[in-house]
């Protein structure tokens, strides 16, 4: 803000001396103020959500197509991603076209990646979103392959994740592929549990505050209300659910293995 006061100052002073200056001022600041009101997710949130489309859905082409083939419930999971968000006819024809590019075997998942990582700059929401997409994809025929892993921590590099971020998307996929500990009709297996600490983001020698307060900071963090804030579409909120679901289940496998 201070740039558009001195500025306003400055030009205030050359046409009206120190009464310019200060009516100068005074109308750099409004403007300034005008300005930091406008949030740069906004700005850009079109441009941002039709790259979403394109790369969620081409990337999971990719991924469907990993281990050789397409299953039908990996179509089916297609569907229904495209239900959850709402899509309309051209939408629809859209995510379809990209799904089949996303399949050829020239298809450049590294420049699909770099340019959804740069029209998204900034919105870590939408790149939540998109990586919980792509572990349902993955998941849909009930197991998750070699290819398929490997190819999901490929774009999660590609986004710029850290070794920590990488660790809990391992975790996330072995999660899902588990479904957690039965549901909690039996005790979380020592795996399971090593899957839960890294996706709450916490050691197990972490006391039972410390776990609660950093499972409520990813709550906050990743609740639906809180992203929509942030520009992510209401279509896409089925899918960030997911997030907090998983990071329920997480939460809840921790506290049954601690309280015995």
């Amino acid at each position: 803000m201070f740039p558009a006061i001195l500025i306003g100052a400055v030009l205030g002073f050359a046409f009206g001396r120190l009464p310019g200056m200060l009516m100068g001022a005074a109308f750099g600041w409004w403007i300034g103020r005008q300005v930091g009101r406008i949030s740069p997710t906004k700005l850009i949130a079109g441009a941002a959500q039709h790259q979403f489309l394109e790369t969620t859905f081409a990337v999971a082409g990719a991924i469907s197509k990993s281990d050789g083939r397409v299953d039908k419930s990996e179509i089916a999971a297609l569907e229904a991603m495209m239900q959850r968000f709402r899509f309309t006819p051209d939408q629809r024809k859209q995510a379809i076209a990209a799904f089949n590019r996303g399949k050829q075997p020239d298809f450049d998942v590294d420049n699909e990646v770099r340019r959804f990582r740069a029209t998204c700059r900034g919105q870590v929401h939408l790149i939540q979103v998109f990586l919980t997409a792509q572990i349902q994809v993955a998941i849909a025929d009930g197991q998750i392959t070699d290819n398929e892993r490997e190819l999901i921590f490929r774009v999660g590099r590609g986004l710029g994740l850290s070794e920590q971020d990488l660790a809990r998307l391992d975790a996330s996929l072995r999660m899902a592929q588990g479904g957690g500990a039965a549901g909690g009709r039996r005790p979380p297996q020592r795996d399971e549990l090593a899957d839960a600490y890294k996706i709450i983001g916490v050691s197990s020698s972490a006391s039972d505050a410390e776990v609660k307060k950093a499972y409520r900071r990813l709550m906050a963090e990743h609740h639906p209300d809180r992203l929509a804030a942030k520009g992510l579409p209401e279509s896409m909120r089925a899918v960030a659910e997911q997030k907090t679901s998983e990071i329920t289940r997480a939460y809840d496998l921790i506290k049954q293995a601690r309280a015995g």
